[in-house]
């Protein structure tokens, strides 16, 4: 049996990892400026981490929702008080896609309709729902049309209010910064509009921070830059480090039935050792202010070339945006520098890389970037 073939993959195998840096089979060493999609928040093989889910894997792995687990209860203390939602309540699921499914089957519950309204180049997760509400023809099918979704442009409120006039809608989905899409900033005052919108006309805002959250940003959450307070947040993604999990952050004028929502591997034991511990990290060594300090230093340090039509970006969450492809140069920072990146369609490297990226570690790359550029 053959593996099957959706993925374009380097030829590069990873044997280990350590903070920032990954070593292949070869022994070469590279500096992970990407971290899986943003999934290393607190870096690769950390002690406190590994510590963790060992002794966790001693004791029990996994048990079903249908037992008390202590540690879901600490979970959603340690996240409440660390992000500033101590009045929402927390569901645990297996990932990003599957929350962002559960926060639109939650908001058609809350509020009785079936409409959404979602923005381009928006990018959702996996899921059908996921899918229907992302703006990506290539991983559409006819089974996603089923679902009723009207895309908005990014900072248009007048067509969103026009929807919402329209009637019927349960919630807009928005990317705290868009990922996939090209790093693009919705703008505190947009998402500010988009709360009032959702507020008068009984939407629900579903501020979907699967990458952008968890500290990415120099906030907890990228929404909070603007100073709102969303009917559901989604996390994934950096959560657990590389175990997966997700989860969404609910607000109280929600009403939780028994049975409205379920999960078989949300929540297990491994999940939350796992994100216990990068909740104590986060806290203890200071990422989320790291991730602000190293990400302003990029963004000021990145070279000006006319090669590059912009960066944008808040912390360690950024898109540089070339005015050409960039696939030969991510090619050469891998192969000639040792330096993992992202794209971002045809002509944008991103960076997403762990949390605990240091300042030199950032000028390691912006040295070599000069020189490809």
């Amino acid at each position: 049996m053959e593996l099957f073939d959706v993925y374009s993959l380097f030829d590069v195998t990873p044997v280990s990892a350590k903070g920032c840096r990954i070593t292949d089979d070869k022994g070469a060493v590279y500096l992970d400026l990407y971290g899986g999609h943003a999934v290393i928040s607190i870096g690769h093989s950390h002690p406190v981490y590994v510590k963790a889910i060992s002794e966790q894997l001693s004791r029990i792995g996994f048990y079903s929702n249908s037992v008390r687990n202590p540690m879901q209860e600490e979970l959603a203390r340690r996240i409440g008080a660390l992000s500033g939602y101590e009045d929402y309540s927390l569901f645990l699921d297996n990932s990003g896609a599957e929350s962002n499914e559960n926060a639109l089957k939650l908001a058609s519950f809350h509020t009785g309709r079936d409409r959404v309204i979602a923005f381009r180049r928006s990018f959702h997760g996996r899921t059908s729902g996921a899918v229907a509400v992302t703006d990506n023809p290539r991983i559409q099918s006819p089974f996603n049309s089923c679902h009723k979704v009207t895309f908005c442009e990014l900072g248009d409120a007048a067509g969103v209010e026009a929807e919402l006039a329209a009637g019927g809608v349960a919630a807009i989905i928005t990317e705290g910064i868009q990922g996939c899409g090209g790093i693009n900033l919705p703008g505190d005052e947009f998402l500010r509009k988009l709360d009032e919108l959702c507020r008068r006309y009984g939407a629900v805002l579903i501020l979907d921070e699967v990458q952008s959250g968890y500290g990415r940003t120099g906030r907890f959450f990228a929404h909070q830059w603007a100073g709102i307070r969303p009917g559901i947040i989604t996390m994934g993604k950096g959560i657990a480090n590389g175990f997966p999990c997700g989860g969404i952050l609910i607000s109280p004028e929600f009403k939780a039935v028994k049975g409205m929502l379920g999960t078989t591997f949300g929540g297990n034991y491994l999940a939350m050792a796992a994100a216990l511990a990068v909740l104590n990290v986060i806290e203890k060594e200071n990422l989320v202010e790291n991730a602000r300090t190293v990400g302003e230093f990029l963004l000021k340090n990145i070279p000006a070339s006319p090669l590059i039509k912009e960066v944008r970006g808040r912390g360690l969450m950024i898109g540089i945006d070339f005015n050409v492809p960039v696939a030969e140069l991510r090619r050469n920072l891998l192969f000639g520098r040792h330096v993992f990146t992202g794209v971002a369609g045809q002509n944008m490297i991103r960076l997403l890389p762990p949390l605990c990226l240091s300042l030199a570690e950032a000028q390691e790359f912006i040295d070599a970037f000069k020189t490809l550029i």
